[in-house]
């Protein structure tokens, strides 16, 4: 699938339309509304090219506002709150329709020696001794509604997948996942499309503890805010285990987090997210 892959590092190449303002177009796809880690990945990729090269994004914390519309571009606007001797400050804000869609605050910090500890990743079964998307989707006996598009992304679950949930499960969810193809030697571009994937297993994490997944119907779901914190360089084209837990759900509100490490078992990102879990009307 490399030629998904680099469809997806074209859609995170912006256009530089004017100092500190940048433009982002959707992927041909039939969505209701843009996926919300695309969005973020954007976002973030604004940001950076407002930063020297020498200070990596260490956190980022953002707030979906409004559904994206996929048929039309998206404006990114960077205000450059403050350039420090160690940290960077940047607030993006993604607009269309003259309305803010999106809204994205991140901290960039010069490389610098401290104390250090890492959590050590849980013991799982390896990325490649587990089925794929493909896979999944045969033995569950439904068809895959997006099996003719590409997918830039090799996502291969440990715990159960939405496809099987049929009872209350425990509020843990693991996946392997990386680029299905070769990234180029930029971390910028790794850390942006990890903060794309960041988003797409995660709200459905909420809904373990109630039996069911992010296909089921009767379920209305969206990402609210997004938070990252950045550990250590890695590569997105190599497997990354994505440990999620939910603590809590309540108010149509569900909350969830998540740890990312390297295939060598070196943590590398940690996410929190809120999203809207709402059961719909019939």
């Amino acid at each position: 699938m490399q030629h998904a892959v680099d469809d997806l590092v074209e859609l995170l190449d912006l256009e530089a339309i004017e100092v500190n303002i940048f433009r982002g177009v959707s992927p041909d796809e039939n969505r209701q509304r843009i996926f919300g880690g695309q969005v973020a990945g954007q976002a973030l990729v604004a940001a950076a090219r407002t930063v020297d090269a020498d200070r990596p994004v260490h956190s980022l914390h953002s707030y979906f506002l409004r559904p994206g519309d996929p048929t039309v571009p998206v404006l990114y606007e960077v205000d450059r709150i403050r350039d420090g001797r160690s940290f960077t400050t940047r607030r993006v804000v993604a607009i269309q329709h003259g309305r803010a869609i999106f809204n994205l605050a991140a901290s960039f910090h010069i490389r610098e020696p401290g104390l250090e500890h890492l959590e050590p990743m849980p013991d799982v079964p390896r990325a490649d001794d587990l089925p794929t998307r493909a896979q999944r989707f045969a033995a569950s006996g439904v068809d895959d509604p997006f099996a003719a598009i590409p997918h830039p992304l090799d996502i291969r679950y440990i715990t159960t997948s939405p496809l099987q949930r049929t009872e209350p499960l425990p509020p843990v969810q693991q996946v392997w996942f990386r680029a299905d193809g070769t990234l180029p030697d930029d971390q910028v571009l790794h850390t942006c499309l990890l903060t794309y994937a960041s988003d797409m297993t995660l709200l459905d994490t909420t809904l373990l503890p109630h039996g069911t997944g992010s296909g089921d119907h009767s379920i209305q779901m969206a990402s609210l805010d997004h938070a990252m914190w950045f550990h250590g360089e890695f590569r997105a084209d190599e497997w990354l285990l994505y440990d999620q837990y939910t603590p809590a759900s309540k108010g149509a509100l569900g909350l969830a987090t998540g740890r990312v490490f390297t295939h060598d078992g070196r943590l590398i990102a940690s996410v929190v997210q809120e999203g809207l879990i709402r059961p719909v009307k019939t």
